[in-house]
Protein backbone atom coordinates (compact mmCIF):
# COMPACT_ATOMS: atom_id res chain seq x y z
CA UNK A 1 0.00 0.00 0.00
CA UNK A 2 1.33 3.60 -0.79
CA UNK A 3 0.54 6.30 1.57
CA UNK A 4 0.97 9.50 0.64
CA UNK A 5 1.84 11.91 3.66
CA UNK A 6 2.71 15.60 3.66
CA UNK A 7 2.79 18.32 6.31
CA UNK A 8 3.68 21.87 6.17
CA UNK A 9 4.36 22.55 9.50
CA UNK A 10 4.38 26.19 11.26
CA UNK A 11 7.09 27.05 13.18
CA UNK A 12 7.81 25.60 16.16
CA UNK A 13 5.03 23.32 15.55
CA UNK A 14 6.60 20.24 13.61
CA UNK A 15 6.15 17.72 16.48
CA UNK A 16 2.66 18.37 17.08
CA UNK A 17 1.47 18.70 12.98
CA UNK A 18 3.00 15.31 12.63
CA UNK A 19 0.98 13.77 15.66
CA UNK A 20 -2.24 15.30 13.94
CA UNK A 21 -1.36 14.05 10.98
CA UNK A 22 -0.86 10.30 12.55
CA UNK A 23 -4.48 11.09 14.17
CA UNK A 24 -5.98 12.23 11.14
CA UNK A 25 -4.47 8.95 9.31
CA UNK A 26 -6.47 7.24 12.37
CA UNK A 27 -9.45 8.85 11.49
CA UNK A 28 -9.74 8.19 7.62
CA UNK A 29 -9.41 4.09 8.98
CA UNK A 30 -13.17 4.66 10.05
CA UNK A 31 -14.36 5.89 6.85
CA UNK A 32 -15.78 2.79 4.47
CA UNK A 33 -16.34 2.68 0.74
CA UNK A 34 -20.06 1.46 1.37
CA UNK A 35 -19.85 -0.99 -1.97
CA UNK A 36 -16.33 -2.80 -0.90
CA UNK A 37 -17.11 -2.21 3.04
CA UNK A 38 -13.47 -1.91 3.53
CA UNK A 39 -11.42 1.51 4.90
CA UNK A 40 -10.40 4.14 2.37
CA UNK A 41 -6.88 3.91 3.84
CA UNK A 42 -6.47 0.25 2.64
CA UNK A 43 -7.96 1.36 -0.24
CA UNK A 44 -5.51 3.94 -1.37
CA UNK A 45 -8.31 6.21 -1.70
CA UNK A 46 -6.56 8.95 0.09
CA UNK A 47 -4.21 11.04 -1.80
CA UNK A 48 -2.95 13.27 0.85
CA UNK A 49 -3.05 14.50 4.33
CA UNK A 50 -1.75 17.88 5.07
CA UNK A 51 -1.61 20.29 8.20
CA UNK A 52 -1.43 24.02 7.45
CA UNK A 53 -1.07 26.51 9.79
CA UNK A 54 -4.41 29.06 10.19
CA UNK A 55 -4.47 32.30 12.49
CA UNK A 56 -6.69 30.37 15.27
CA UNK A 57 -4.71 26.85 14.77
CA UNK A 58 -3.79 24.11 12.73
CA UNK A 59 -6.33 23.12 9.78
CA UNK A 60 -6.25 20.01 8.07
CA UNK A 61 -6.71 19.29 4.01
CA UNK A 62 -7.58 15.72 3.11
CA UNK A 63 -7.90 14.86 -0.70
CA UNK A 64 -9.93 11.87 -1.54
CA UNK A 65 -9.00 10.11 -4.94
CA UNK A 66 -11.47 6.93 -6.68
CA UNK A 67 -10.38 4.68 -9.05
CA UNK A 68 -12.15 6.17 -12.11
CA UNK A 69 -13.57 9.66 -12.96
CA UNK A 70 -17.16 7.94 -13.28
CA UNK A 71 -17.17 6.59 -9.77
CA UNK A 72 -20.80 6.51 -8.61
CA UNK A 73 -21.30 10.24 -7.27
CA UNK A 74 -23.46 9.13 -4.31
CA UNK A 75 -20.73 6.42 -3.03
CA UNK A 76 -18.56 9.53 -3.34
CA UNK A 77 -20.54 11.82 -1.22
CA UNK A 78 -20.50 10.00 1.24
CA UNK A 79 -17.04 8.88 1.45
CA UNK A 80 -16.74 12.77 1.66
CA UNK A 81 -18.83 13.43 4.08
CA UNK A 82 -18.05 10.79 6.49
CA UNK A 83 -14.07 11.36 6.11
CA UNK A 84 -15.43 15.34 6.90
CA UNK A 85 -17.34 13.75 9.75
CA UNK A 86 -14.69 11.45 11.12
CA UNK A 87 -11.36 14.06 10.88
CA UNK A 88 -13.98 16.51 12.63
CA UNK A 89 -13.15 14.88 15.36
CA UNK A 90 -9.68 14.93 15.58
CA UNK A 91 -8.30 16.90 19.19
CA UNK A 92 -6.36 19.60 18.27
CA UNK A 93 -7.72 20.95 14.73
CA UNK A 94 -9.77 23.74 14.13
CA UNK A 95 -10.87 23.25 10.63
CA UNK A 96 -11.19 20.56 8.19
CA UNK A 97 -11.36 20.63 4.33
CA UNK A 98 -12.03 16.94 2.75
CA UNK A 99 -11.78 17.47 -1.36
CA UNK A 100 -12.80 15.29 -4.27
CA UNK A 101 -10.38 15.27 -6.51
CA UNK A 102 -10.50 14.00 -10.55
CA UNK A 103 -14.18 12.84 -10.09
CA UNK A 104 -16.94 14.68 -12.71
CA UNK A 105 -19.13 15.37 -9.75
CA UNK A 106 -16.29 16.61 -7.19
CA UNK A 107 -17.32 20.68 -7.75
CA UNK A 108 -20.94 19.93 -6.50
CA UNK A 109 -20.13 17.08 -3.89
CA UNK A 110 -16.92 19.28 -2.41
CA UNK A 111 -19.33 22.16 -1.96
CA UNK A 112 -22.22 20.53 -0.89
CA UNK A 113 -20.12 18.83 1.89
CA UNK A 114 -18.50 22.23 2.70
CA UNK A 115 -21.77 23.57 3.48
CA UNK A 116 -23.17 20.34 4.82
CA UNK A 117 -25.70 20.60 2.21
CA UNK A 118 -26.98 16.94 2.26
CA UNK A 119 -26.91 15.07 -1.43
CA UNK A 120 -30.51 16.08 -2.53
CA UNK A 121 -29.50 19.84 -2.44
CA UNK A 122 -25.58 19.35 -3.44
CA UNK A 123 -26.86 17.67 -6.40
CA UNK A 124 -29.40 20.18 -7.24
CA UNK A 125 -28.17 21.91 -11.06
CA UNK A 126 -25.28 19.64 -11.11
CA UNK A 127 -23.95 17.76 -13.96
CA UNK A 128 -25.09 14.93 -12.03
CA UNK A 129 -28.98 15.66 -12.37
CA UNK A 130 -31.24 15.70 -9.92
CA UNK A 131 -30.76 13.76 -6.73
CA UNK A 132 -34.46 12.35 -5.57
CA UNK A 133 -33.28 11.21 -1.89
CA UNK A 134 -30.71 11.29 0.50
CA UNK A 135 -28.43 8.39 0.72
CA UNK A 136 -29.68 7.24 4.26
CA UNK A 137 -31.20 4.19 2.48
CA UNK A 138 -28.40 3.55 0.74
CA UNK A 139 -26.14 3.37 2.86
CA UNK A 140 -28.38 0.66 4.94
CA UNK A 141 -28.72 -1.35 2.02
CA UNK A 142 -24.88 -1.68 1.50
CA UNK A 143 -24.40 -2.50 5.10
CA UNK A 144 -26.59 -4.80 4.88
CA UNK A 145 -24.75 -6.66 2.21
CA UNK A 146 -21.51 -5.92 4.15
CA UNK A 147 -23.41 -8.28 7.05
CA UNK A 148 -24.51 -10.58 4.50
CA UNK A 149 -20.52 -10.72 3.10
CA UNK A 150 -19.25 -10.96 6.82
CA UNK A 151 -21.05 -13.94 7.72
CA UNK A 152 -19.56 -15.97 4.76
CA UNK A 153 -16.44 -14.97 6.26
CA UNK A 154 -17.46 -16.21 9.38
CA UNK A 155 -18.91 -19.11 9.11
CA UNK A 156 -17.49 -20.71 5.94
CA UNK A 157 -14.14 -21.38 8.06
CA UNK A 158 -16.52 -23.35 10.19
CA UNK A 159 -17.96 -25.65 7.80
CA UNK A 160 -15.06 -26.42 6.10
CA UNK A 161 -13.47 -27.44 9.62
CA UNK A 162 -16.86 -29.80 10.13
CA UNK A 163 -19.73 -27.66 11.68
CA UNK A 164 -22.95 -29.13 10.69
CA UNK A 165 -25.58 -26.97 9.24
CA UNK A 166 -27.78 -27.55 12.54
CA UNK A 167 -24.25 -27.14 14.90
CA UNK A 168 -24.09 -23.58 12.92
CA UNK A 169 -27.72 -22.88 13.36
CA UNK A 170 -27.64 -23.87 17.15
CA UNK A 171 -24.03 -21.12 17.71
CA UNK A 172 -23.75 -17.52 19.46
CA UNK A 173 -21.55 -15.41 18.52
CA UNK A 174 -19.31 -16.50 21.18
CA UNK A 175 -18.98 -19.79 19.65
CA UNK A 176 -17.40 -18.26 16.55
CA UNK A 177 -13.27 -18.42 16.80
CA UNK A 178 -11.95 -14.42 17.33
CA UNK A 179 -10.75 -12.38 14.64
CA UNK A 180 -11.41 -9.71 12.72
CA UNK A 181 -13.83 -11.06 10.41
CA UNK A 182 -16.21 -11.63 13.35
CA UNK A 183 -15.50 -8.10 15.43
CA UNK A 184 -16.27 -6.32 11.34
CA UNK A 185 -19.76 -8.62 11.71
CA UNK A 186 -20.37 -7.75 14.96
CA UNK A 187 -19.75 -3.91 13.83
CA UNK A 188 -22.02 -4.33 11.12
CA UNK A 189 -24.56 -5.84 13.11
CA UNK A 190 -24.32 -2.94 15.74
CA UNK A 191 -24.76 -0.45 13.02
CA UNK A 192 -27.99 -2.10 11.73
CA UNK A 193 -29.69 -1.78 15.25
CA UNK A 194 -29.07 -6.10 15.47
CA UNK A 195 -27.92 -7.65 18.81
CA UNK A 196 -24.15 -8.27 18.65
CA UNK A 197 -23.43 -10.06 22.12
CA UNK A 198 -21.96 -13.01 22.86
CA UNK A 199 -25.14 -14.64 23.55
CA UNK A 200 -26.55 -13.99 20.66
CA UNK A 201 -27.22 -16.31 17.67
CA UNK A 202 -24.54 -16.23 15.28
CA UNK A 203 -26.56 -16.38 11.98
CA UNK A 204 -29.07 -13.89 11.42
CA UNK A 205 -30.86 -12.58 8.25
CA UNK A 206 -30.54 -8.65 8.13
CA UNK A 207 -33.78 -7.57 9.63
CA UNK A 208 -32.36 -9.41 13.02
CA UNK A 209 -34.05 -12.75 12.96
CA UNK A 210 -32.35 -16.02 13.61
CA UNK A 211 -31.99 -18.05 10.24
CA UNK A 212 -32.99 -21.71 10.92
CA UNK A 213 -31.62 -24.60 9.98
CA UNK A 214 -33.75 -25.26 7.01
CA UNK A 215 -33.38 -21.61 5.69
CA UNK A 216 -29.56 -22.08 6.22
CA UNK A 217 -28.32 -23.36 3.07
CA UNK A 218 -29.70 -20.86 1.06
CA UNK A 219 -29.03 -18.08 3.33
CA UNK A 220 -25.18 -19.09 3.42
CA UNK A 221 -25.20 -19.47 -0.60
CA UNK A 222 -26.67 -15.91 -0.51
CA UNK A 223 -23.76 -14.81 1.61
CA UNK A 224 -21.02 -16.19 -0.24
CA UNK A 225 -22.49 -14.47 -3.60
CA UNK A 226 -22.40 -11.13 -1.76
CA UNK A 227 -18.41 -12.23 -0.50
CA UNK A 228 -17.58 -13.04 -4.10
CA UNK A 229 -19.19 -9.85 -5.13
CA UNK A 230 -17.01 -7.96 -3.07
CA UNK A 231 -14.01 -9.63 -3.51
CA UNK A 232 -14.27 -8.75 -7.36
CA UNK A 233 -15.52 -5.43 -7.19
CA UNK A 234 -12.39 -4.36 -4.45
CA UNK A 235 -10.06 -6.55 -7.05
CA UNK A 236 -11.51 -4.18 -10.38
CA UNK A 237 -11.27 -0.91 -7.70
CA UNK A 238 -7.69 -1.67 -7.12
CA UNK A 239 -6.37 -2.22 -10.46
CA UNK A 240 -8.29 0.93 -11.77
CA UNK A 241 -6.56 3.01 -9.41
CA UNK A 242 -3.35 1.57 -9.44
CA UNK A 243 -3.30 2.13 -13.56
CA UNK A 244 -4.96 5.47 -13.00
CA UNK A 245 -2.16 6.78 -10.38
CA UNK A 246 0.57 4.63 -11.27
CA UNK A 247 0.75 3.56 -7.72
Amino acid sequence: MSISFLTRPTSGRGADDAALVGRVWEALRTVRDPELDADVVSLDFVGSVEITGAGNGPVAHVTLRLPTYFCAPNFAFLMVADAWDAVSTVDGLVDVEVVLIDHFAADAINAGVAARAGFVHSMAGSEVGEAVAELHELRRTFTERALMAGTDLVVRPLMRDGATPEQVAAMTLADAPASPDLERLRARRRELGIPAGDGDPLVVDPSGATVGVEALPLHLRKARSYQVGVDANTSICRGQLAVRYGL
